[in-house]
């Protein structure tokens, strides 16, 4: 159940920067510093502990949170691919004013929007991270969850080497259930593509409206035929050439696992090598189409070497 606007106001109104919030039950305090964002049932804040930071999520839908918790603590189990914030701590608070919240703490994310990113970095990072969100998926699909909610705005791009992790797990749902969490521009129900059933490819669909929203920040309202107009919108973007014929496979629900898409990919990567080795030993002077080559080329070798290394350093 989504929190209405008095609950809102006297949320806001009983957690403000600067105020120190103390478990009930296991006495840690938290100098909550400022606004994160929030979402349909709490309010996300960064705070300090033992002169750390973190990130508390806050909200007086106890249930809501409960499930929420479950689902970072069920993350942990797959922990060693960090598929999202580490949790931390879990407990209540009363405030001042007698209101009691459940709240739980878990790790701050410290990177850049995936769509600055790119945008800065180039779209030879583009099948980096696409390996990666699958990478993270398919953990997530096996331990039987679906990410409900995935879209840009929950994407990070963390350094050393850089990883795109995901901040906020709201819309996570068990797979079988209804979506309870979603974004009209990522929701293939809104698009009239498929239901609103937790599935692999529901996250799949929004994986691929993810890639899109990269070129077209400020997104599109929905035409007469969808589908059509999705395909137009892919085939119009020149640095997702290489992997159009596997965005439109998730776009119409073709895939029914993250790993079976994963694999696909691999395979259009692959494909790019022989192409890029031959391209090293041509003249200069080249022409259009072959200096074409050389750049997918060059795009398909930083691909594996950074997919690699991310692997390495989970």
């Amino acid at each position: 159940m989504k929190m209405n606007s008095q609950e809102w106001k006297k949320l806001n109104n009983d957690v403000r920067p600067g105020i120190k919030l103390r478990g009930k039950w296991y006495g840690k305090t938290y100098l909550i510093k400022k606004k994160l964002g929030a979402g349909a049932i709490g309010v996300v804040y960064l705070c300090e502990y033992n002169g750390k930071q973190a990130a508390l999520k806050i909200s007086d839908k106890r249930s809501s949170m409960t499930v929420e918790v479950n689902v970072l603590k069920s993350l942990g189990k797959v922990q060693g691919n960090r598929l999202g914030p580490y949790l931390l701590d879990v407990d209540d608070w009363i405030s001042p004013q007698g209101s009691q919240y459940s709240f739980y703490v878990m790790e701050y994310l410290k990177g850049e929007p995936l769509i600055t990113y790119i945008q800065r970095r180039g779209q030879a990072w583009i099948g980096v991270f696409m390996l990666q969100l699958l990478d993270a998926l398919q953990e997530l699909h096996q331990n039987g969850w679906v990410f409900g909610d995935l879209k840009v705005e929950n994407l990070l791009v963390v350094s050393s080497p850089p990883k795109v992790r995901w901040v906020d797990v709201g819309g996570t749902t068990q797979i079988g259930r209804a979506i309870k969490e979603y974004t009209e521009f990522y929701d293939r129900g809104y698009w009239e593509l498929g239901s609103r059933k937790a599935e692999p490819s529901y996250d799949l669909f929004s994986f691929a409206m993810v890639f899109l929203q990269i070129y077209y920040p400020n997104k599109f309202v929905k035409e007469a035929s969808p589908q059509k107009q999705l395909f137009r919108k892919i085939d119009g973007v020149k640095a997702l050439a290489p992997y159009r014929a596997i965005l439109k496979k998730a776009i119409i629900s073709n895939y029914d696992t993250s790993e079976h898409m994963k694999k696909e990919l691999l395979q259009v990567i692959y494909k790019m090598q022989p192409k890029n080795i031959q391209s090293f030993h041509r003249p200069v002077h080249q022409t259009r189409s072959s200096s074409i080559v050389v750049d997918i080329g060059g795009i398909s070798i930083l691909v594996i070497i950074y997919y690699v290394i991310s692997l390495l350093f989970q």
